[in-house]
C-alpha cells in the first residue's frame, strides 16, 4: 500500500485479507512484519492493517522523545487518513501501550482491544532492563544486533533456545532482513516505553479488551495482569503457560488460537 501523510509524518503500513478492519500496532524496534506469524490466521476473518509505527521500518523517523499518547493520536488520524472509521484494535508490548491509550482516547475508533504483553505504567524493574537496552543498543554495531544478542533472551523462553536453535538463528535473519532502525529512533521509542503511564487511561477504555502474558514472562510479567483486568472493566485474562515475552513467534499456532477467538467472539 502506498504511504499515507497523518500529521506531517509519512507513515508505511500493508493490508491483507477481507472482513473487518485489524489494525496491528508492532512491538520496540520492529516494523509491520513482526505479525508475519498471524497473518495466515488473521486474514482468514479479517482486513490486516499491519502498521510501521515512526521511528521505525519505513515509516518516518521524527527527532524524540516519543510517546505512546502521541503514538495513539497519531494512529486515529491514521485510521482516518485510510478510510476506516473503526477497528479491532491489537499490539504487542509498546504496541500494546499505544493500544489501551488509541482506545481510551479516541473509542470511537475501537471496536476491540487486544493487549498482549503489555503494562500500566512502567515500574522499576522495567525501567531497570529498558536502561539495559538503551545501553546494549548504544555500544552494538547496530540496532538490529542489539536486538538479537540482548533483547532476544528476554522474550523467548530457554527451552526454544536449547531445543529449536535453527528456528531462534532464522528469527535472527528475519530481523537482520528488515529496514535497519537508527539508533536514535530506538532510543527514542525506549522514551515512549519509559515514559509510559495509562493509569488513568484504563478506567476510559470501553472496548472488549483481550489481556494476555506469558507465564514466563519477566519484562512484562503477570504482576501486570491485575491493574489491567481491574482498570479496564470489560476485560478477560489469558495466561500461555509455556511462552514469554513474545509468545506471537515462540509458538504462533497457541496465541493465534485464542486471540483468534476472541477478535471472532466481538465482530460486529
Amino acid at each position: 500500500m502506498p504511504p499515507v501523510e497523518v500529521d506531517g509524518l509519512t507513515i508505511n503500513y500493508d493490508v491483507q485479507g477481507e472482513g473487518e478492519p485489524l489494525l496491528l500496532i508492532p512491538y520496540l524496534s520492529a516494523d509491520h512484519a513482526c505479525y508475519a506469524f498471524q497473518l495466515p490466521a488473521y486474514t482468514e476473518h479479517f482486513s490486516c492493517i499491519a502498521v510501521d509505527l515512526p521511528g521505525s521500518g519505513e515509516s518516518d523517523k521524527p527527532p524524540g522523545p516519543y510517546s505512546t499518547e502521541a503514538y495513539a493520536d497519531q494512529l486515529a488520524g491514521f485510521l482516518g487518513a485510510i478510510g476506516v472509521e473503526r477497528a479491532h484494535v491489537a499490539g504487542v508490548s509498546l504496541g500494546a501501550a499505544v493500544g489501551m491509550h488509541l482506545a481510551a482516547r479516541h473509542p470511537e475508533r475501537v471496536r476491540s482491544l487486544s493487549l498482549h504483553s503489555s503494562w500500566d505504567r512502567t515500574d522499576d524493574y522495567l525501567r531497570t532492563v529498558l536502561a539495559q537496552w538503551r545501553a546494549l543498543a548504544q555500544a552494538s554495531p547496530t540496532v538490529a544486533q542489539a536486538v538479537c544478542g540482548g533483547i532476544f533472551p528476554f522474550c523467548f523462553t530457554p527451552e526454544m533456545y536449547v531445543e529449536r536453535p535453527d528456528y531462534v538463528q532464522a528469527l535472527v535473519d528475519f530481523v537482520h532482513g528488515r529496514p535497519a532502525q537508527p539508533l536514535d529512533a530506538f532510543l527514542a521509542q525506549t522514551d515512549a516505553a519509559l515514559a509510559h503511564d495509562a493509569t488513568a487511561a484504563l478506567g476510559q477504555i470501553e472496548a472488549p479488551t483481550l489481556v494476555t502474558f506469558g507465564a514466563h514472562d519477566l519484562v512484562t510479567s503477570t504482576r501486570f495482569a491485575k491493574p489491567l483486568t481491574s482498570g479496564i472493566a470489560d476485560s478477560e485474562l489469558t495466561v500461555f503457560g509455556h511462552l514469554s515475552h513474545a509468545g506471537l513467534h515462540e509458538d504462533p499456532e497457541a496465541f493465534n488460537r485464542a486471540t483468534v477467538d476472541f477478535l471472532l467472539a466481538h465482530r460486529e
